[in-house]
């Protein structure tokens, strides 16, 4: 049943949204559910065939998206968090590039018998894992802080460099193919890089200026930088056949390093961006693979895959550690994860297009072999690394970290009480002085929405299973308790009540959020503000069999403000019901203390007490 172009058009944006939420319900990376949705809805059901739907514009479209995915990927490359995240990062970037584009490369040409140029351009494209892929599944696998940063940040930095290098090999390839004799494709590679590099560099400064002196106004940067690239990427394909994805690749590069460009609003608007129309890339893309030419590939698929996954990455990963602290185990967990990404997909449709019209036959091998390689390596990774995380014994134990929604003064206090037992905690806050004091007093933080594009990339949350709502954002706050409900579960979020006036409202907060009302007894986030304001701190008192819990209420005439209780165990939980508390001797509790005890207000010498956890006595707010 033929279906029109309106209703196919429609078809792809639902089947693109369901394969988003899909993958959100699963916490598993979208692209496996976006190219099974299209394969489904292409070869399979014949729904969709991009070749009838788009016609003459199929490529141009598809490369304008590439385009746009390479910007976006190379603005998020700053040379400092290369230099920033240890050896073993700044040595797999070049090492295991070099090392997987040539396993990958030789792979291809013997086992697929490719031409050299299209087994080059697959090396190339193989080396990308990139954050899309990486970020899920380490929620999922969970493995040791040290591991997860390493694998977080070697897609983050891998994701634009390798999207440089396929781009270059293209190029060089290119350059060849129209060139009849040595000098002359040459001529034509220098012109290409020529063309990248000027144009590219001299368009990033321009925009990045335009930026820093705000000479547009705030709601045209995100779109006025879009259709700028997009701009400079027709101009230099038309100056240097097909340099435009060289240019925005080196365009992002510099905006991203150049200094006060405010580039972190462009990087969230890539959000919405990527459902409307990245999602619906990969749809279109998925919908052109043909099961004949997966078929026909035949074992040699398998062997090509073996060759990276349990040859090139090994050797990688054991070539980058030399010299590092990492131990056998932890090698052989790296040696297993690296699914490829989004950019691999992306890069592999465009560049086989091109190649097959310059006349290289064996370039319609590239897309089915691309394709096979990130479904295998994120559906057979996915399901496997956290047994062997286990198995190999560097799995993080049980989330019971804290991110506190809030990087203010009592926050912050929260914040190191907890630390002082040992409970990881990140603080997330889009306020730049709440989070520049949060480093000064040495605590993890998040500058930005942790319900963001990206923060699912860059906000490290290994060992982080709960969430404090300390925040006097009312509309981050019910976004940030609606997105980790569903994350962390019920019974790890926790907020402070409404004000006074946000009980009277109107319109009520959904029943959802209200459940996870009631923090520290009732209390609201401007009582918490006002207590900090008069010189309220934090303090930790011992429970014993000389100084019970009763003991500590008569101590302070029941003025102290609970925060949290600690087990004899080291189980740190929120006080909630403040009337139903009966904390066990051996435990510790936290709680809000003003600058002077009632008692010492009123005795000159202060009483025999337990001391608190940090050596000082504890007293308590009213």
């Amino acid at each position: 049943m033929p279906f029109s172009t309106v209703m196919v058009l429609a078809g792809i944006g639902v089947v693109s949204l369901f394969c988003q939420w899909l993958a959100w319900r699963v916490r598993m990376p979208a692209i496996l559910f976006l190219l099974a949705g299209g394969i489904a809805a292409g070869p399979m059901l014949g729904f969709l065939d991009p070749a009838t739907v788009f016609g003459d514009l199929l490529f141009p479209v598809v490369s304008l998206a590439v385009a746009i995915i390479l910007f976006e990927g190379s603005l998020t490359l700053r040379y400092d968090e290369i230099r920033g995240h240890g050896r073993m990062v700044r040595n797999l970037v070049p090492i295991g590039a070099l090392v997987t584009c040539a396993i990958g490369t030789l792979a291809a040409r013997w086992a697929l018998a490719v031409s050299w140029e299209v087994a080059l351009l697959f090396g190339a494209i193989s080396i990308v894992t990139g954050p899309t892929v990486i970020a899920p599944l380490l929620r999922s696998v969970r493995p040791e802080a040290k591991l997860a940063n390493i694998l977080r940040w070697e897609g983050i930095i891998i994701d634009p460099v390798g999207a440089l290098l396929a781009v270059l090999v293209f190029e060089g390839i290119v350059s060849w193919g129209q060139g009849n004799v040595f000098g002359h494709s040459l001529y034509i590679f220098g012109k290409t890089l020529l063309v990248g590099f000027a144009i590219g560099a001299g368009a990033g400064y321009l925009n990045g200026l335009v930026l820093r002196k705000h000479w547009i106004p705030q709601y045209l940067h995100n779109a006025g930088t879009l259709t700028f690239m997009l701009g400079v990427y027709g101009i230099s394909n038309e100056l240097a056949h097909e340099s435009g994805l060289l240019t925005v690749t080196i365009m992002g590069l510099w905006m991203a390093n150049m200094k006060q460009v405010p580039i972190d609003s462009i990087l969230e608007f890539k959000e919405s961006l990527s459902v409307l129309l990245i999602s619906a890339l990969f749809i279109i893309l998925a919908a052109r693979v043909e099961f004949a030419a997966i078929a026909d590939l035949g074992w040699s698929l398998a062997i090509v895959l073996a060759a990276l996954m349990l040859v090139a990455r090994p050797l990688s990963i054991f070539l980058s550690a030399v010299g590092t602290e990492l131990n056998l185990r932890e090698k052989l967990f790296l040696s297993w994860v690296a699914p490829r990404g989004i950019v691999a997909a992306a890069v592999s449709a465009l560049f086989a297009y091109q190649l097959q019209s310059l006349g290289y036959d064996s370039a319609g091998t590239l897309v089915p072999l691309v394709f096979m390689l990130i479904i295998t390596t994120v559906t057979l990774q996915s399901l496997t690394a956290r047994p062997l995380a286990r198995l190999l014994k560097v799995a993080q134990p049980a989330e019971y970290g804290f991110l506190i929604l809030g990087a203010n003064k009592m926050a912050r206090m929260i914040a190191q009480a907890l630390k002082k037992h040992d409970v990881p905690v990140v603080l997330a806050d889009t306020n730049w002085e709440n989070v520049r004091q949060a480093r000064m007093d040495n605590l993890q933080v998040y500058f930005g929405n942790p319900v963001s594009e990206h923060a699912s990339t860059h906000l490290d949350l290994t060992g982080i299973g709960r969430l404090l709502v300390i925040s006097p954002y009312k509309h981050m706050n019910s976004l940030a308790t609606y997105h980790f409900l569903d994350w962390f579960g019920s019974q790890c979020v926790f907020s402070l009540a409404e004000g006074d006036q946000d009980q009277k409202a109107r319109h009520q907060t959904a029943e959802k959020i209200q459940a996870t009302r009631g923090l520290f007894g009732g209390v609201s986030y401007a009582k918490l503000a006002s207590l900090a304001s008069q010189g309220y701190t934090v303090k930790t008192t011992q429970l014993s069999e000389a100084f019970s819990y009763e003991d500590f209420l008569k101590e302070y005439q029941h003025q102290a403000l609970m925060l949290f209780v600690v087990s004899g165990k080291g189980h740190v939980t929120p006080v909630r019901k403040v009337e139903e508390l009966s904390p066990e001797e051996g435990s510790v509790l936290i709680s809000l203390v003003p600058p002077q005890a009632p008692k010492e207000r009123r005795e000159r010498d202060t009483p025999d007490r337990a001391p608190d956890g940090d050596g000082q006595t504890g007293a308590a707010p009213g």
